[in-house]
């Protein structure tokens, strides 16, 4: 069983940033697909970032801001979020694809999810 735990979420200014980790335990791959995707209320999850051993994604509305890094010694994901605007403010959940391929972008290629942690940016 895979487990995913997020943290580093909170409140912070426009302009701001934060960093999200997501320690990850189980039986997991290095190889496969680490995602990041955020839900605001009211609307559908998205795509944020994800990065695999060869390949790393990012949505455009957070491309040149957000980072997402990999520590496999300590497995942990990380999403370095800088110049955050208030539409930034949404939970943001880590997510694991078990397969080796297929879609970085849509959260049903994902099969294991952490709870979600709070971003929230005011003006």
């Amino acid at each position: 069983q895979v487990q995913l735990v997020e943290s580093g979420g909170g409140l912070v200014q426009a302009g701001g940033s934060l960093r999200l980790s997501c320690v990850v335990s189980g039986r997991t791959f290095s190889s496969n697909a680490m995602g990041w995707f955020r839900q605001a209320p009211g609307k559908e999850r998205e795509f944020v970032a994800a990065r695999s051993w060869r390949t790393t994604v990012y949505a455009d509305s957070v491309k040149g801001r957000f980072t997402i890094s990999r520590d496999i010694a300590k497995n942990t994901v990380y999403l370095q979020m800088n110049s955050l605007k208030p539409e930034d403010t949404a939970v943001y959940y880590c997510a694991y694809r078990a397969s080796i391929s297929g879609s970085y972008y849509s959260p049903l290629e994902y099969d294991y999810w952490g709870q979600g942690t709070q971003v929230t940016v005011s003006l």
